[in-house]
C-alpha cells in the first residue's frame, strides 16, 4: 500500500448513543493501521445527529476510551451536530434539482402501505413503496404550507435517470490489494436521507463529512458495505469524488452475533473496571 501524508486521511466516526465496545476498538484500530501503512492522518469525528440518544457524557467517555487504548488523532474533532445547516443545504440542492421529494408518512404508515411480504432494502425494512411520490406538485405544496411533519426521501429512479452508470467504487483489501466494484443503488429504493426530527440522516451526513474533511479512505465494518450502494450515488449527485473502502470482519459475541450496544455488549468501559489494559485488548484484538 502507498500514499502520503498530504493526500490520505482516514477517520473513525463513532455515534455517542451508548459506551464503546470491542467491535468499536477493533475498528478503531484497523482504522490505526490503515493510516500507518498508507502514511496518513487518522481523524476523529462524533456523528451525533440523534438529538434524543446522543449525551455529551458518552461523547466524553469515547474520547476518553479511545485515549485509554492509546488511539491519537490528527486535527479537531468534527461533531455532525454542529453541520445541520450543511446538511440542509445539501437538501435543498437536491430538491431543486428534483432528487428527492417529502415523506409525510410515519414508520407504521410506510409498514402498512408496504404488505405483509414486501421486497426489503439490504438492511432488512421494506422498500418505501411510493405512496409520497406520486403526490401532485399541488398536495405536496399544500401539506407543506400546512406544517406536516415530513422527511425527504431520495427519488432513486430519477436520480439513476439523470446521473450515468455503472457506478463504480475501489476498495481495499486487509494485504493492500484493490479491487473495483459496481453499486447497485436501485435496491435501496426511495430511502430516507433526511428525517422528520434533524435535516440529515445518516446516509447523507456521512457523505457530506467524508467530501469536507477530505476523507481518501474509508474504513468500517462489514456491515456497512451494502450502503457503499447508496453513497456512491450521493457522491454522484452532490459532487464528490468518492473515496477508496475497506469493510472489515465483524467481531462477533458468544452468540455468534455482532456485538451492539443495544444488547448490552460490555463496554471498554467495563473492561478497564474488570482491570484490563490496553495492551490486553490490542493483543485480544490481533494488534498486540
Amino acid at each position: 500500500m502507498t500514499g502520503s501524508s498530504a493526500s490520505v486521511r482516514l477517520r473513525f466516526a463513532p455515534s455517542p448513543n451508548g459506551r464503546l465496545h470491542l467491535g468499536h476498538a477493533y475498528s478503531a484500530l484497523v482504522n490505526e493501521m490503515f493510516a500507518a501503512r498508507l502514511g496518513g492522518d487518522l481523524v476523529l469525528r462524533i456523528e451525533d445527529i440523534d438529538p434524543v440518544r446522543s449525551r455529551p457524557d458518552l461523547i466524553a467517555a469515547i474520547e476518553d476510551d479511545l485515549a485509554w487504548l492509546g488511539i491519537g488523532f490528527s486535527g479537531s474533532v468534527r461533531r455532525q451536530s454542529e453541520h445541520l445547516s450543511t446538511y440542509r443545504d445539501a437538501i435543498d440542492a437536491l430538491r431543486s434539482r428534483g432528487h428527492v421529494y417529502p415523506c409525510f408518512c410515519s414508520r407504521a404508515a410506510v409498514v402498512a402501505a408496504a404488505g405483509p411480504e414486501p421486497p426489503r432494502d439490504p438492511d432488512g425494512a421494506p422498500l418505501y413503496p411510493g405512496t409520497c411520490r406520486v403526490l401532485s406538485h399541488d398536495e405536496r405544496a399544500s401539506r407543506l404550507a400546512a406544517g406536516l411533519p415530513h422527511g425527504w426521501r431520495l427519488d432513486t429512479a430519477h436520480a439513476l435517470a439523470l446521473v450515468s452508470g455503472p457506478h463504480r467504487f475501489r476498495c481495499l483489501d486487509a494485504d493492500g490489494l484493490e479491487t473495483s466494484h459496481v453499486a447497485d443503488p436501485a435496491r435501496w429504493g426511495d430511502v430516507l436521507i433526511a428525517r422528520r426530527d434533524v435535516p440529515t440522516s445518516y446516509h447523507l451526513s456521512v457523505v457530506i463529512d467524508d467530501a469536507a474533511q477530505g476523507i481518501s479512505h474509508v474504513v468500517r465494518g462489514a456491515d456497512l458495505m451494502a450502503s457503499t450502494d447508496l453513497h456512491i450515488l450521493l457522491q454522484a449527485l452532490l459532487g464528490f469524488d468518492g473515496p477508496v473502502y475497506h469493510h472489515h470482519a465483524l467481531i462477533l459475541g458468544p452468540d455468534g452475533t455482532k456485538l451492539a450496544k443495544s444488547r448490552g455488549s460490555e463496554s471498554l468501559g467495563d473492561l478497564r473496571a474488570r482491570g484490563v489494559t490496553p495492551a490486553e485488548i490490542r493483543r485480544r484484538l490481533g494488534f498486540g
